[in-house]
Protein backbone atom coordinates (compact mmCIF):
# COMPACT_ATOMS: atom_id res chain seq x y z
CA UNK A 1 0.00 0.00 0.00
CA UNK A 2 1.31 3.56 -0.63
CA UNK A 3 2.28 5.72 1.79
CA UNK A 4 0.24 8.92 1.57
CA UNK A 5 0.88 12.26 2.86
CA UNK A 6 -0.86 15.74 3.45
CA UNK A 7 1.28 17.89 1.88
CA UNK A 8 1.29 21.94 2.52
CA UNK A 9 1.71 23.12 -0.65
CA UNK A 10 -0.88 21.38 -2.48
CA UNK A 11 -3.32 21.45 0.14
CA UNK A 12 -3.88 17.76 -0.69
CA UNK A 13 -2.50 13.96 -0.09
CA UNK A 14 0.15 12.82 -1.81
CA UNK A 15 1.62 9.73 -2.40
CA UNK A 16 5.35 9.07 -1.38
CA UNK A 17 7.40 8.63 -4.13
CA UNK A 18 11.63 9.10 -3.87
CA UNK A 19 12.89 10.84 -7.00
CA UNK A 20 15.28 7.92 -7.45
CA UNK A 21 12.79 5.22 -7.22
CA UNK A 22 13.78 3.87 -3.27
CA UNK A 23 15.46 6.45 -1.15
CA UNK A 24 13.55 9.24 0.25
CA UNK A 25 15.58 12.42 0.61
CA UNK A 26 14.26 13.91 3.62
CA UNK A 27 14.88 17.12 5.65
CA UNK A 28 14.08 18.16 8.99
CA UNK A 29 14.25 21.72 10.55
CA UNK A 30 16.26 20.68 14.18
CA UNK A 31 17.13 22.33 17.66
CA UNK A 32 18.72 26.31 17.80
CA UNK A 33 21.40 24.96 20.32
CA UNK A 34 20.61 28.29 22.49
CA UNK A 35 19.09 26.04 25.81
CA UNK A 36 17.22 23.32 26.38
CA UNK A 37 15.22 21.58 23.90
CA UNK A 38 11.32 22.18 25.20
CA UNK A 39 8.04 19.68 24.70
CA UNK A 40 6.93 21.92 21.65
CA UNK A 41 10.15 21.00 19.99
CA UNK A 42 9.85 17.34 20.49
CA UNK A 43 6.38 16.88 19.73
CA UNK A 44 7.97 17.56 16.22
CA UNK A 45 10.76 15.93 16.24
CA UNK A 46 8.92 12.96 17.73
CA UNK A 47 6.45 12.98 14.44
CA UNK A 48 9.35 13.84 12.20
CA UNK A 49 10.92 10.01 13.76
CA UNK A 50 7.39 8.14 13.30
CA UNK A 51 7.44 9.53 9.80
CA UNK A 52 11.06 8.14 8.88
CA UNK A 53 10.07 4.66 10.93
CA UNK A 54 7.08 4.54 9.28
CA UNK A 55 9.52 5.07 5.91
CA UNK A 56 11.25 2.48 6.72
CA UNK A 57 8.11 0.02 7.34
CA UNK A 58 7.03 0.42 3.84
CA UNK A 59 10.24 -0.48 2.88
CA UNK A 60 11.91 2.52 2.12
CA UNK A 61 15.60 3.70 2.37
CA UNK A 62 15.80 7.27 3.82
CA UNK A 63 18.62 9.78 3.84
CA UNK A 64 17.34 12.33 6.42
CA UNK A 65 19.29 15.66 7.16
CA UNK A 66 18.37 17.15 10.72
CA UNK A 67 20.53 20.53 11.38
CA UNK A 68 22.29 22.01 14.28
CA UNK A 69 21.42 25.99 14.40
CA UNK A 70 24.31 26.84 15.95
CA UNK A 71 24.94 30.64 14.71
CA UNK A 72 21.66 33.02 14.70
CA UNK A 73 20.43 36.36 17.07
CA UNK A 74 19.35 33.81 19.79
CA UNK A 75 23.10 31.36 20.24
CA UNK A 76 25.14 34.71 19.86
CA UNK A 77 23.13 36.54 22.17
CA UNK A 78 23.29 34.03 24.70
CA UNK A 79 27.36 33.35 23.86
CA UNK A 80 28.03 36.84 24.68
CA UNK A 81 25.97 37.36 27.74
CA UNK A 82 27.93 33.97 29.18
CA UNK A 83 31.29 35.02 27.90
CA UNK A 84 31.92 32.17 26.26
CA UNK A 85 32.86 31.06 22.57
CA UNK A 86 29.77 30.19 20.04
CA UNK A 87 31.01 27.02 20.35
CA UNK A 88 31.99 26.07 23.72
CA UNK A 89 28.06 27.84 24.37
CA UNK A 90 26.58 25.90 21.94
CA UNK A 91 28.36 22.62 22.27
CA UNK A 92 26.80 21.77 25.97
CA UNK A 93 22.82 22.40 24.60
CA UNK A 94 24.22 19.73 21.56
CA UNK A 95 25.27 17.45 23.83
CA UNK A 96 21.99 18.10 25.75
CA UNK A 97 20.03 17.38 22.39
CA UNK A 98 21.42 14.29 21.62
CA UNK A 99 20.75 12.68 25.03
CA UNK A 100 17.77 14.16 25.17
CA UNK A 101 17.12 12.09 22.02
CA UNK A 102 18.04 8.68 23.04
CA UNK A 103 15.78 9.00 26.02
CA UNK A 104 12.87 9.40 23.90
CA UNK A 105 13.93 6.76 21.69
CA UNK A 106 14.03 8.83 18.68
CA UNK A 107 16.39 7.40 15.68
CA UNK A 108 19.69 9.06 14.76
CA UNK A 109 19.98 10.05 11.19
CA UNK A 110 22.40 10.34 8.84
CA UNK A 111 23.89 13.58 9.06
CA UNK A 112 23.25 16.49 11.34
CA UNK A 113 25.07 19.51 10.20
CA UNK A 114 26.07 22.21 12.02
CA UNK A 115 25.13 25.79 10.50
CA UNK A 116 28.46 26.90 11.06
CA UNK A 117 30.75 24.00 9.04
CA UNK A 118 28.70 25.84 6.33
CA UNK A 119 29.80 28.88 5.98
CA UNK A 120 31.51 29.01 2.61
CA UNK A 121 28.43 27.53 0.89
CA UNK A 122 26.03 29.83 2.18
CA UNK A 123 28.60 33.04 0.80
CA UNK A 124 28.52 31.07 -2.58
CA UNK A 125 24.77 30.99 -2.44
CA UNK A 126 24.52 34.74 -1.83
CA UNK A 127 27.00 35.54 -4.26
CA UNK A 128 24.36 33.63 -6.71
CA UNK A 129 21.42 34.61 -5.99
CA UNK A 130 23.18 38.85 -6.34
CA UNK A 131 24.27 37.59 -9.72
CA UNK A 132 21.28 36.32 -10.52
CA UNK A 133 19.46 39.80 -9.44
CA UNK A 134 16.94 38.53 -6.83
CA UNK A 135 19.12 39.75 -3.68
CA UNK A 136 21.47 43.07 -2.72
CA UNK A 137 23.42 44.52 -0.32
CA UNK A 138 21.66 47.06 1.83
CA UNK A 139 22.26 50.18 3.46
CA UNK A 140 23.51 48.47 6.60
CA UNK A 141 25.55 46.63 5.06
CA UNK A 142 23.46 43.10 4.82
CA UNK A 143 22.47 41.32 2.15
CA UNK A 144 18.76 40.95 1.31
CA UNK A 145 16.58 38.90 -0.70
CA UNK A 146 14.10 40.84 -3.05
CA UNK A 147 10.81 39.29 -2.47
CA UNK A 148 9.03 40.73 -5.17
CA UNK A 149 11.88 39.22 -7.23
CA UNK A 150 10.31 35.74 -6.78
CA UNK A 151 6.92 35.29 -8.74
CA UNK A 152 6.14 32.21 -6.59
CA UNK A 153 6.53 33.57 -3.32
CA UNK A 154 3.73 32.81 -0.73
CA UNK A 155 2.71 29.41 -2.08
CA UNK A 156 3.66 27.32 0.48
CA UNK A 157 1.44 29.62 3.09
CA UNK A 158 -1.23 31.01 0.78
CA UNK A 159 -0.46 34.47 1.64
CA UNK A 160 -0.09 36.68 -0.79
CA UNK A 161 2.81 39.40 -1.69
CA UNK A 162 0.56 42.19 -0.68
CA UNK A 163 -0.75 40.60 2.42
CA UNK A 164 2.93 39.96 3.69
CA UNK A 165 3.85 43.55 3.13
CA UNK A 166 1.05 44.88 5.52
CA UNK A 167 1.41 42.00 7.70
CA UNK A 168 5.61 43.31 7.97
CA UNK A 169 4.97 46.96 7.76
CA UNK A 170 2.46 46.62 10.58
CA UNK A 171 4.85 44.87 13.23
CA UNK A 172 7.84 45.85 15.02
CA UNK A 173 11.35 46.53 12.82
CA UNK A 174 14.20 45.64 14.08
CA UNK A 175 17.77 47.65 13.86
CA UNK A 176 18.82 45.33 10.84
CA UNK A 177 15.64 45.75 8.69
CA UNK A 178 16.17 49.44 7.64
CA UNK A 179 18.66 48.94 5.13
CA UNK A 180 16.05 46.91 3.06
CA UNK A 181 14.73 48.73 0.15
CA UNK A 182 11.36 46.64 0.89
CA UNK A 183 10.08 46.26 4.33
CA UNK A 184 9.22 42.46 3.56
CA UNK A 185 12.73 41.11 1.93
CA UNK A 186 14.36 39.19 4.27
CA UNK A 187 18.16 38.68 5.60
CA UNK A 188 20.39 36.51 3.88
CA UNK A 189 23.29 37.99 5.72
CA UNK A 190 23.76 40.12 8.53
CA UNK A 191 26.27 42.84 8.66
CA UNK A 192 28.50 42.84 11.76
CA UNK A 193 27.44 44.83 14.69
CA UNK A 194 30.18 44.80 17.64
CA UNK A 195 27.86 45.62 20.12
CA UNK A 196 25.26 42.65 19.08
CA UNK A 197 27.43 39.90 17.70
CA UNK A 198 30.92 40.38 20.27
CA UNK A 199 33.47 38.76 18.45
CA UNK A 200 31.32 36.16 15.93
CA UNK A 201 31.47 36.91 12.68
CA UNK A 202 32.91 36.14 9.35
CA UNK A 203 34.58 37.44 6.44
CA UNK A 204 33.17 37.67 3.20
CA UNK A 205 32.70 39.64 -0.46
CA UNK A 206 29.70 41.67 1.49
CA UNK A 207 32.02 42.25 4.51
CA UNK A 208 32.54 40.74 7.98
CA UNK A 209 29.24 39.18 8.95
CA UNK A 210 27.04 36.00 9.57
CA UNK A 211 24.46 34.08 7.40
CA UNK A 212 20.70 34.88 8.12
CA UNK A 213 19.21 31.60 9.78
CA UNK A 214 16.82 31.09 6.95
CA UNK A 215 19.67 30.31 4.14
CA UNK A 216 21.70 27.96 6.37
CA UNK A 217 18.79 24.85 6.17
CA UNK A 218 18.67 25.64 1.93
CA UNK A 219 22.62 26.08 2.35
CA UNK A 220 22.66 22.79 3.47
CA UNK A 221 19.94 20.80 2.61
CA UNK A 222 21.04 21.05 -1.12
CA UNK A 223 24.90 20.49 -0.18
CA UNK A 224 24.02 17.11 1.47
CA UNK A 225 20.59 16.15 -0.24
CA UNK A 226 20.88 17.50 -3.40
CA UNK A 227 19.22 20.60 -5.37
CA UNK A 228 15.51 18.96 -4.83
CA UNK A 229 14.78 17.35 -2.04
CA UNK A 230 11.23 14.71 -1.54
CA UNK A 231 10.60 15.77 1.50
CA UNK A 232 10.85 18.81 3.99
CA UNK A 233 9.39 18.41 7.80
CA UNK A 234 8.99 20.89 10.06
CA UNK A 235 6.42 22.33 13.17
CA UNK A 236 3.63 24.44 11.39
CA UNK A 237 5.15 27.51 13.26
CA UNK A 238 8.23 27.33 10.59
CA UNK A 239 5.96 27.59 7.81
CA UNK A 240 5.98 31.13 7.52
CA UNK A 241 8.72 32.61 7.16
CA UNK A 242 10.87 30.32 7.51
CA UNK A 243 10.03 27.68 5.05
CA UNK A 244 8.71 29.97 2.96
CA UNK A 245 11.76 31.67 2.48
CA UNK A 246 13.67 28.81 1.93
CA UNK A 247 11.89 27.94 -1.22
CA UNK A 248 12.61 31.27 -2.50
CA UNK A 249 15.86 31.52 -2.09
CA UNK A 250 16.94 27.53 -3.21
CA UNK A 251 14.68 27.85 -6.68
CA UNK A 252 15.93 31.14 -7.65
CA UNK A 253 19.30 29.86 -7.12
CA UNK A 254 18.73 26.35 -8.67
CA UNK A 255 15.72 27.14 -11.05
CA UNK A 256 14.92 23.20 -9.72
CA UNK A 257 11.89 22.81 -7.08
CA UNK A 258 13.25 22.59 -3.56
CA UNK A 259 10.86 20.36 -2.14
CA UNK A 260 8.14 17.72 -3.85
CA UNK A 261 6.28 17.43 -0.46
CA UNK A 262 6.21 19.54 2.75
CA UNK A 263 4.64 18.17 5.89
CA UNK A 264 3.73 20.13 9.09
CA UNK A 265 2.95 19.21 13.02
CA UNK A 266 0.35 21.35 14.43
CA UNK A 267 1.27 23.26 17.79
CA UNK A 268 1.65 21.99 21.34
CA UNK A 269 -0.90 23.44 24.08
CA UNK A 270 -0.19 23.06 27.63
CA UNK A 271 -3.50 22.84 29.37
CA UNK A 272 -5.02 24.69 26.24
CA UNK A 273 -2.92 27.51 26.37
CA UNK A 274 0.27 28.24 24.43
CA UNK A 275 2.98 27.20 26.37
CA UNK A 276 4.75 30.50 28.12
CA UNK A 277 7.26 30.83 30.80
CA UNK A 278 5.37 33.91 31.73
CA UNK A 279 2.43 31.56 32.09
CA UNK A 280 4.34 29.01 34.14
CA UNK A 281 3.53 26.02 31.76
CA UNK A 282 6.83 25.56 30.23
CA UNK A 283 8.29 22.38 30.16
CA UNK A 284 11.59 20.94 29.02
CA UNK A 285 11.82 16.75 28.61
CA UNK A 286 14.00 17.35 31.84
CA UNK A 287 11.58 18.97 33.71
CA UNK A 288 9.33 16.16 33.44
CA UNK A 289 11.86 13.48 33.73
CA UNK A 290 12.39 15.10 37.43
CA UNK A 291 8.80 14.63 37.96
CA UNK A 292 9.33 10.77 37.36
CA UNK A 293 8.06 10.24 33.98
CA UNK A 294 10.11 7.79 31.81
CA UNK A 295 10.80 8.85 28.15
CA UNK A 296 8.85 6.27 26.26
CA UNK A 297 6.17 7.86 29.21
CA UNK A 298 6.68 11.61 26.94
CA UNK A 299 7.23 9.92 24.03
CA UNK A 300 3.66 8.40 23.82
CA UNK A 301 1.88 11.71 24.93
CA UNK A 302 3.79 13.94 22.57
CA UNK A 303 2.83 11.27 19.46
CA UNK A 304 -0.71 9.91 20.40
CA UNK A 305 -2.72 12.44 18.77
CA UNK A 306 -2.71 12.89 14.25
CA UNK A 307 0.13 15.44 13.78
CA UNK A 308 -2.10 17.79 12.03
CA UNK A 309 -4.00 18.32 15.30
CA UNK A 310 -3.02 20.67 17.72
CA UNK A 311 -2.03 18.52 20.88
CA UNK A 312 -2.93 19.61 24.42
CA UNK A 313 -0.49 18.77 26.98
CA UNK A 314 -1.60 17.74 30.04
CA UNK A 315 -0.51 15.70 33.46
CA UNK A 316 -3.38 13.58 33.73
CA UNK A 317 -2.41 12.62 29.83
CA UNK A 318 0.41 11.84 30.86
CA UNK A 319 -0.79 9.83 33.33
CA UNK A 320 -2.61 8.33 31.01
CA UNK A 321 0.12 7.68 28.83
CA UNK A 322 1.82 6.00 31.48
CA UNK A 323 -0.85 3.23 31.70
CA UNK A 324 -0.93 2.69 28.05
CA UNK A 325 2.61 2.21 28.14
CA UNK A 326 2.32 -0.43 31.18
CA UNK A 327 -0.39 -2.38 29.13
CA UNK A 328 1.85 -2.64 26.17
CA UNK A 329 4.55 -3.70 28.16
CA UNK A 330 2.54 -6.17 30.92
CA UNK A 331 1.50 -7.73 26.98
CA UNK A 332 4.63 -8.27 26.07
CA UNK A 333 6.29 -9.73 28.95
CA UNK A 334 3.03 -11.96 28.66
CA UNK A 335 4.02 -13.26 24.92
CA UNK A 336 7.54 -13.68 26.06
CA UNK A 337 6.73 -15.79 29.24
CA UNK A 338 3.67 -17.63 27.38
CA UNK A 339 3.92 -21.31 26.69
CA UNK A 340 0.61 -22.38 26.41
CA UNK A 341 -1.06 -25.94 26.50
CA UNK A 342 0.81 -29.00 24.60
CA UNK A 343 -1.53 -29.75 21.61
CA UNK A 344 -2.98 -26.67 21.17
CA UNK A 345 -2.30 -24.25 18.37
CA UNK A 346 -4.71 -21.17 17.43
CA UNK A 347 -6.14 -22.51 13.65
CA UNK A 348 -6.44 -18.85 12.31
CA UNK A 349 -3.10 -17.47 13.44
CA UNK A 350 -1.85 -16.56 10.11
CA UNK A 351 -4.71 -14.22 9.34
CA UNK A 352 -5.25 -13.21 12.85
CA UNK A 353 -1.42 -11.41 12.50
CA UNK A 354 -1.91 -10.57 8.94
CA UNK A 355 -5.00 -8.73 9.39
CA UNK A 356 -3.07 -7.05 12.61
CA UNK A 357 -0.39 -6.25 10.32
CA UNK A 358 -2.02 -5.09 7.55
CA UNK A 359 -4.46 -2.51 9.73
CA UNK A 360 -1.91 -1.12 10.92
CA UNK A 361 0.03 -0.59 7.64
CA UNK A 362 -3.24 1.35 6.51
CA UNK A 363 -3.61 3.47 9.47
CA UNK A 364 0.02 4.85 9.42
CA UNK A 365 -0.16 4.96 4.73
CA UNK A 366 -3.17 7.20 5.64
CA UNK A 367 -1.35 10.39 6.63
CA UNK A 368 0.82 8.58 9.26
CA UNK A 369 -2.84 8.37 11.65
CA UNK A 370 -0.88 7.19 14.65
CA UNK A 371 -4.16 7.33 16.50
CA UNK A 372 -5.16 4.60 14.51
CA UNK A 373 -2.19 2.64 14.08
CA UNK A 374 -2.33 2.73 18.13
CA UNK A 375 -6.26 1.38 18.05
CA UNK A 376 -5.02 -1.24 16.32
CA UNK A 377 -2.53 -2.34 18.39
CA UNK A 378 -4.62 -2.34 21.53
CA UNK A 379 -7.28 -4.11 19.63
CA UNK A 380 -5.14 -6.73 18.66
CA UNK A 381 -3.85 -6.92 22.61
CA UNK A 382 -7.34 -7.37 23.83
CA UNK A 383 -7.94 -9.79 21.46
CA UNK A 384 -4.91 -11.99 22.13
CA UNK A 385 -5.14 -11.35 25.68
CA UNK A 386 -8.56 -13.31 25.40
CA UNK A 387 -6.77 -16.24 23.77
CA UNK A 388 -4.22 -16.45 26.29
CA UNK A 389 -7.05 -16.46 29.06
CA UNK A 390 -8.54 -19.03 27.16
CA UNK A 391 -5.99 -21.21 26.65
CA UNK A 392 -6.37 -21.42 23.15
CA UNK A 393 -2.65 -20.34 22.00
CA UNK A 394 0.56 -22.14 21.95
CA UNK A 395 3.98 -21.00 22.34
CA UNK A 396 4.58 -21.00 18.89
CA UNK A 397 1.47 -18.38 18.39
CA UNK A 398 3.07 -16.17 21.33
CA UNK A 399 5.78 -16.13 19.19
CA UNK A 400 3.98 -15.04 16.14
CA UNK A 401 2.15 -12.21 17.76
CA UNK A 402 4.75 -11.13 19.68
CA UNK A 403 6.43 -10.53 16.13
CA UNK A 404 3.67 -8.47 15.00
CA UNK A 405 4.50 -6.39 18.28
CA UNK A 406 7.64 -5.81 17.46
CA UNK A 407 6.70 -4.51 13.90
CA UNK A 408 4.49 -2.04 14.84
CA UNK A 409 7.00 -0.88 17.67
CA UNK A 410 9.54 -0.40 15.31
CA UNK A 411 7.35 2.60 13.86
CA UNK A 412 6.01 3.21 17.61
CA UNK A 413 9.62 3.07 19.79
CA UNK A 414 7.80 2.51 23.15
CA UNK A 415 7.66 -1.01 24.06
CA UNK A 416 10.64 -2.74 25.53
CA UNK A 417 11.32 -6.28 24.69
CA UNK A 418 13.83 -7.30 26.59
CA UNK A 419 14.11 -7.46 30.51
CA UNK A 420 16.12 -3.98 31.33
CA UNK A 421 19.21 -4.78 33.64
CA UNK A 422 18.62 -3.18 36.81
CA UNK A 423 21.24 -0.86 38.89
CA UNK A 424 23.20 -3.60 41.75
CA UNK A 425 21.34 -1.09 44.51
CA UNK A 426 17.67 -2.48 43.24
CA UNK A 427 18.85 -5.73 42.58
CA UNK A 428 20.41 -6.39 46.05
CA UNK A 429 16.99 -4.61 47.65
CA UNK A 430 15.06 -7.34 45.33
CA UNK A 431 17.17 -10.06 46.43
CA UNK A 432 16.53 -8.93 49.97
CA UNK A 433 13.08 -8.92 49.42
CA UNK A 434 12.78 -12.31 47.99
CA UNK A 435 14.53 -13.11 51.50
CA UNK A 436 12.20 -11.38 53.74
CA UNK A 437 9.35 -12.68 52.00
CA UNK A 438 10.50 -16.64 52.34
CA UNK A 439 10.61 -15.83 56.26
CA UNK A 440 7.89 -14.20 56.02
CA UNK A 441 8.85 -10.71 57.20
CA UNK A 442 6.36 -9.14 55.42
CA UNK A 443 7.54 -5.96 57.35
CA UNK A 444 10.27 -5.66 55.83
CA UNK A 445 9.27 -7.29 52.42
CA UNK A 446 7.18 -3.71 52.67
CA UNK A 447 9.47 -1.36 53.67
CA UNK A 448 11.58 -2.47 50.94
CA UNK A 449 9.12 -1.87 48.10
CA UNK A 450 8.98 1.94 49.30
CA UNK A 451 12.43 1.81 49.08
CA UNK A 452 12.89 0.27 45.17
CA UNK A 453 9.06 2.45 44.33
CA UNK A 454 11.48 5.55 45.62
CA UNK A 455 14.68 4.65 43.34
CA UNK A 456 11.92 4.26 40.42
CA UNK A 457 11.21 0.76 40.19
CA UNK A 458 8.33 -1.51 40.82
CA UNK A 459 7.86 -5.22 41.75
CA UNK A 460 5.02 -7.59 40.69
CA UNK A 461 5.17 -10.93 42.09
CA UNK A 462 3.84 -13.54 39.47
CA UNK A 463 3.15 -17.32 39.40
CA UNK A 464 6.62 -17.35 38.04
CA UNK A 465 8.37 -15.41 40.48
CA UNK A 466 9.49 -11.61 41.20
CA UNK A 467 9.67 -9.41 38.57
CA UNK A 468 11.00 -5.43 38.63
CA UNK A 469 10.37 -2.89 36.20
CA UNK A 470 10.68 0.41 36.09
CA UNK A 471 7.59 3.09 37.23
Amino acid sequence: MPLQLFNTETRALQTVTPLDGKKVRFYTCGPTVYDFAHIGNFRTFIFEDILRRAMKFFGYEVMQVMNLTDVDDKTIRGSVAKKMSLNDFTSQYTKAFFEDIKTLNIEQVEHYPAATDYIPQMIEMIEELIRKGVAYVGKDGSVYFAIGKFPGYGKLSHLSLDELKVGASEGRRSQDEYGKENIADFVLWKGYDPERDGEVYWESPFGKGRPGWHLECSVMARAILGDTIDIHAGGVDLMFPHHENEIAQSESCTGCCFSKLWVHAEHLLVDNKKMSKSLGNFYTLRDLLEKGYSGKVIRYMLMQTHYRTSLNFTFQGLEGAKAAISRINDFIIRLEEYQGPLGVQFADIESFTARAIEDFGKALADDLNVPEALAVLFEMIRAANGLCDAKKLSRHDAEAILEVVKKMDSVLGVGTFTHESVPAEVQKLVDERQHARAVRDWKRSDEIRDALAGLGYVVEDTPSGSRVKRL
